[in-house]
């Protein structure tokens, strides 16, 4: 009976002293002190005589200025997915700012909306630089933005577009393209400052084999500071999980592709190390 007492006495005591304790689990303290909160923003800007709306991100828990990073989307316009990316970015650190090229916040449902709504801007890159420019101007007016320190990512369409913006001479540090088209303006030494990354997928049936040569002898000539990353097996929209559903609903050859989108992320984020300093 007094080792029942003693037994009893002491899981009470337990009991109490855990329960009064005010300090939360240690795995709950580091979830807590980890957490980032992100800001979101709506914006509307002006530029090539259409008014644009822009999607701003950024976490709240620096007061710190810090680089800037356009994220530029496919040609499906500005959904959900650019501004999915520019969120992660945030997460990062950065400021991101989801380009809206097409206008109004167009989007397109289908292929051929969606081809309607990007073929201007691949035959006439002035049209948009116009676009893209007022975007980095407006991106730059942001409080919080370094515009010291200005990078751009893009998609299908949108890697097609920031390759370009970086060989028209647009003031950039580095641009990222994923999945993008590789033909384009002639790049210039004169011009091209920007690093260059390309994360390509060997299975893109979008950009041929000799496309692929073609860049990287027009950027060897003139001596560009890029880097050219393929994945095998990965094919066009290899980084946006909506595009099997896509390819199979349009009979178009695209396919997600976790392996392809973690490597290229992680590629992004090395080559931005390299670029800014936070």
């Amino acid at each position: 009976m007094k080792h029942l007492f003693t037994s009893l006495l002491s899981l009470y005591a337990f009991v109490v002293l855990t329960g009064c304790s005010n300090k939360p689990p240690a795995a709950e303290e580091t979830k807590e002190e980890t957490k980032v909160f992100i800001r979101e923003e709506t914006v509307t800007y002006t530029g090539d005589d259409t008014e644009m709306t822009g999607f701003i991100a950024y976490n709240t828990t620096s007061e710190t200025k810090r680089p800037v990073i356009l994220v530029v989307h496919e040609w499906w316009g500005q959904t959900d997915y650019p501004k999915s990316r520019a969120k992660q970015l945030a997460e990062m650190g950065y400021l991101a700012f989801a380009v809206d090229m097409f206008g109004q916040g167009m989007t397109a449902d289908d292929p051929k909306a969606a081809s309607d709504l990007a073929m201007p801007f691949y035959t006439d890159p002035m049209k948009a630089k116009r676009r893209f420019d007022a975007a980095l101007a407006r991106a730059k007016q942001h409080p919080m933005a370094d515009t010291t320190q200005v990078a751009a990512i893009g998609y299908c369409f949108g890697g097609s577009m920031v390759l370009n913006m970086a060989r028209l001479g647009v003031n950039l540090d580095g641009v990222v393209s994923f999945h993008g088209n590789l033909q384009g303006v002639p790049p210039s030494k004169d011009k091209l400052k920007a690093a260059v990354l390309v994360c390509h997928g060997e299975d893109d049936k979008f950009v041929s084999e000799k496309d692929v040569q073609t860049f990287k002898h027009q950027m060897d000539s003139i001596g560009a500071n890029y880097t050219f990353k393929s994945y095998p097996g990965a094919t066009h929209a290899f980084s946006n999980p909506a595009a099997t559903e896509k390819g199979k609903k349009y009979n178009m050859p695209i396919a997600y592709n976790s392996t392809a989108d973690t490597a290229s992320w992680k590629e992004m984020q090395a080559f931005f190390g390299r670029l800014f300093k936070k």
